[in-house]
């Protein structure tokens, strides 16, 4: 028993430090300058705050942080409201084809981004989106949209049919029966599926890229990508690593601010009885 439990300490010591070792490494680095950037030494003797400047001195590191927030934001509403009412009918109404049709929303998801770029920068560019907040927001709809449909889709059909069928006999309208009996029970699911949506948006790579050129339109994993010198020891690396700091810090307050729901999300319909 003891061994066992010291497995399980030793494991999970384990995990906490791979997973936490790249922000607090990162978090170090952000506070050094100078020849402290290429030294032996894990934390800085004199630890300032010049990286974080230089980074909206020298940047647009401010517009791209709420170019990120508006995308992220804009695609997990989008996703969470559409992927809510899709997952009411594929998980509550019976029809022909409705496996089928879960099973191609999987498959989008499947894609790899590559594949579809091209047919996306033509939409994008067509009605003159190409370096506009919309073009990302529509394109990372693309992948985030068929995840959540099928996640809630799956909480919806654990939800009891009693519930649904009592709300009908009492003369609740479709609409109602969604917003006022499955929205308060899917919370938990809501919030683990929009964070994981808001997550991918939020980190989003290849789109952000490929159809913006402007600085000040550009995401920040972009803006990041960008970051230069002539040589290794001219890249700005304390810049980068403050800004991967800043980057990284919404999604962690997040995950703690909701860690309970999330949990609850995971975990639901694990167990019946």
């Amino acid at each position: 028993m003891r061994g066992g439990r010291l497995l399980h300490g030793l494991g999970s010591a384990l995990v906490v430090f791979v997973s936490l070792f790249p922000f607090v490494y990162a978090l170090a680095t952000s506070f050094k300058h100078g020849g402290e950037l290429f030294g032996g030494r894990f934390w800085p003797a004199h630890p300032g705050w010049s990286n974080y400047a230089a980074l909206f001195r020298e940047q647009p590191f401010g517009a791209n942080l709420a170019n990120s927030g508006l995308v992220a934001g804009a695609v997990t509403a989008l996703s969470l409201a559409l992927a809510l009412f899709a997952a009411h009918a594929l998980g509550r109404l019976r029809f022909r084809g409705r496996g089928a049709l879960l099973a191609c929303i999987l498959g989008v998801s499947m894609f790899p981004q590559v594949a579809v770029l091209s047919g996306l920068f033509e939409l994008v560019t067509a009605p003159g989106l190409y370096d506009n907040l919309a073009a990302l927001v529509l394109s990372d709809l693309v992948f985030t949209l068929p995840f959540t449909v099928w996640v809630l889709t799956t909480f919806m059909r654990d939800l009891p049919v009693e519930i649904e069928e009592a709300a009908i006999v009492d003369g609740a309208t479709p609409w109602i029966i969604i917003w006022r009996v499955f929205l308060p029970l899917l919370w938990p699911a809501l919030v683990t599926t929009g964070l994981l949506a808001f997550i991918a948006a939020w980190n989003e790579y290849l789109f952000a890229l490929t159809f913006t050129s402007n600085n000040s339109a550009r995401t920040v994993p972009v803006a990041i990508s960008l970051f230069s010198g002539n040589s290794e020891h001219e890249i700005p690396w304390g810049t980068i690593m403050a800004a991967s700091v800043l980057v990284t810090a919404p999604l962690v307050v997040l995950v703690l601010i909701f860690q309970r729901k999330i949990i609850a999300g995971l975990t639901a319909g694990g167990v019946k009885g």
